[in-house]
């Protein structure tokens, strides 16, 4: 007999900040604006600073998240 899975509608933004999590990612350093700003609400949502450690950084420019990426 066939196990019944899931099936877990998301848009691609949110698929991104799941597979940060699930693939080990150690920070996400992002600017909430479109059209990226799903990433971060869904990382904030997730915690997952809880869970794995990662940092999710909330930067104050596009410029201040590239360099704290660098």
């Amino acid at each position: 007999m066939a196990q019944e899975k899931e099936v877990v509608l998301m848009k691609g933004n949110e698929a991104i900040a799941h597979a940060a999590i699930r693939c080990g990612c150690d920070g996400y350093f992002g600017y909430p604006i479109t059209p990226q700003s799903e990433v971060i609400e869904t990382l904030a949502e997730l915690k997952p600073w809880e869970t794995t450690g990662m940092q999710v950084v909330q930067a104050e420019s596009e410029l201040a998240s590239i360099y704290m990426a660098h």
